[in-house]
């Protein structure tokens, strides 16, 4: 059992100071859930309005809005 278990020195211990370890918080899991109902939002209007103008501009925008919705700088 002791050959599938890495050793104490290969664990790693992620630095509070990486940028992935955002991904573990409360307030970014809150966005992401947030990001996911825009989604789909979004495509259930895209599948009520197919039309390839509608299709485009939805997408740009929602797009837009995730990156803004995730975006750490503020």
């Amino acid at each position: 059992m002791r050959a599938f278990q890495p050793q104490e020195h290969e664990i790693c211990i992620p630095d509070p100071q990486d940028d992935h370890t955002r991904r573990y918080t409360r307030d970014y899991r809150l966005k992401k859930s947030w990001v996911k109902n825009l989604w789909i939002g979004a495509s259930l209007l895209m599948l009520c309005f197919p039309l390839l103008p509608v299709v485009l501009a939805l997408g740009l925008l929602t797009s837009f809005l995730s990156f803004a919705i995730l975006d750490e700088t503020a």
